[in-house]
């Protein structure tokens, strides 16, 4: 379960002066479970398995990567699939390619008010939902858990922690960021950058690990989850134009250009060796 669609190409981003970057194509790792999401999945859906669940469940916004590619994990691999979706208004309304593309991969859809989403993590509405769905494994929003964090951990490997002294990625909710935290080597730093608003995220990122090595950036987030300006997606044309590396404006887009900013601004010492994730979230049937 869950092999690799083919081998992680990285992509060299030349003409940087004094340092050295490359990508890590995690959005070429599946066709349809691309990114930090396949590593993520991997081991909850192992376990799920293992323990005799025949659907899995699991909670997203309206164009949440996690639940699009849980769509399609579970189509995959011979689960029934079940999708909360935050924001009951949108039951009457005709779904995104996203939400529609879940659906026909089998994803059962069922909105809920923000109200009851913001309950999600208590023990007293994964009970509901658990006698509702006595048959469905329950999966955090955002895939992240301990299963996921041993997953994002084998991102990377021995070549990495060898070579690089800087990795970066996108934070969403903390689980991609902490593996990498927890594979890194000792003489490393972990960088990520926040996709939403708040510094809350180190104090989820504390719970997952002891490690010191690692710094989140939350302050130029272009105004918060799936905010943007055409700042950001001219940055993103050059980027493609460039060196023919897609970005998305949620996730890596913001990610590459903070990184950009921190490069152009000389923020690293002369021959850093810098490592950036590309965590996917491109897909064609998204309309971002």
């Amino acid at each position: 379960m869950f092999e690799q669609f083919q081998d992680i190409p990285y992509q060299a981003i030349t003409d940087l002066g004094d340092v050295q970057l490359m990508v890590k194509r995690l959005d070429l790792v599946h066709p349809s479970i691309s990114g930090n999401k396949f590593f993520k999945l991997k081991y909850n859906l192992i376990e799920a398995r293992k323990l005799g669940y025949t659907q899995l469940l699991s909670f997203g916004g309206a164009y949440s990567n996690h639940i699009y590619a849980l769509a399609h994990a579970a189509q995959q691999y011979g689960f029934e699939s079940i999708g909360i979706i935050r924001g009951e208004e949108l039951q009457d309304q005709a779904l995104n390619p996203m939400l529609a593309t879940a659906s026909t991969l089998g994803m059962q859809l069922q909105f809920i008010s923000r109200q009851d989403y913001r309950r999600k993590h208590t023990p007293e509405f994964l009970a509901e939902l658990q006698q509702r769905y006595p048959n469905a494994y329950i999966i955090p929003e955002g895939g992240s858990n301990d299963l996921a964090i041993q997953g994002t951990a084998e991102i990377l490997t021995d070549f990495d922690r060898e070579n690089f002294d800087v990795i970066c990625c996108a934070v969403g909710t903390g689980g991609t960021i902490t593996g990498l935290i927890n594979a890194s080597s000792p003489q490393q730093k972990v960088i990520g950058f926040s996709a939403l608003k708040g510094d809350f995220l180190d104090d989820d990122v504390r719970k997952w690990t002891t490690k010191n090595n690692w710094q989140i950036y939350s302050d130029n987030t272009f105004g918060g989850y799936a905010k943007y300006d055409q700042r950001l997606l001219n940055f993103m044309e050059n980027m493609q134009q460039k060196y023919q590396l897609p970005l998305e404006p949620i996730y890596t887009g913001k990610a590459f250009y903070q990184l950009w900013q921190l490069i152009q601004q000389h923020h690293f010492t002369a021959s850093t060796r810098i490592l950036f994730i590309h965590t996917g979230g491109l897909h064609k049937d998204s309309s971002d």
